[in-house]
């Protein structure tokens, strides 16, 4: 009997959907968004000598803008609310394109 087919994309952990839904509010919050905006979490693997094994890529996207993008160099699962906190920072302090409003209250 043939063995079912395993989507390697398929997020069936219950903890990475956590992470990613709490970096998803954590940004929701520090920037202020609106319903409307669409945000993106992402965890990557890169291969690259000076590169961590894992980044986390968060985008946002507006209705009729340009993404912005803001990166974490940790695993999904590893990141808080400060490391989201200091990637949207850094990104507009290096010229993030839009507008962010960054709140850092919580």
């Amino acid at each position: 009997m043939k063995r079912a087919f395993a989507n390697p994309l398929a997020r069936n952990d219950p903890a990475l959907v956590s992470s990613a839904r709490a970096i998803k509010q954590w940004t929701r919050e520090i920037l202020a968004l609106p319903d409307d905006v669409v945000v993106s979490v992402n965890e990557l693997a890169c291969a690259l000598p000076d590169c961590p094994p894992r980044e986390t890529v968060i985008l946002v996207m507006r209705p009729g803008e340009q993404a912005l993008q803001a990166s974490i160099h940790k695993a999904m699962r590893q990141a808080t609310r400060d490391d989201v906190l200091a990637a949207w920072t850094t990104a507009a302090e290096t010229g993030a394109r839009g507008s962010l409003p960054i709140s850092p209250a919580r």
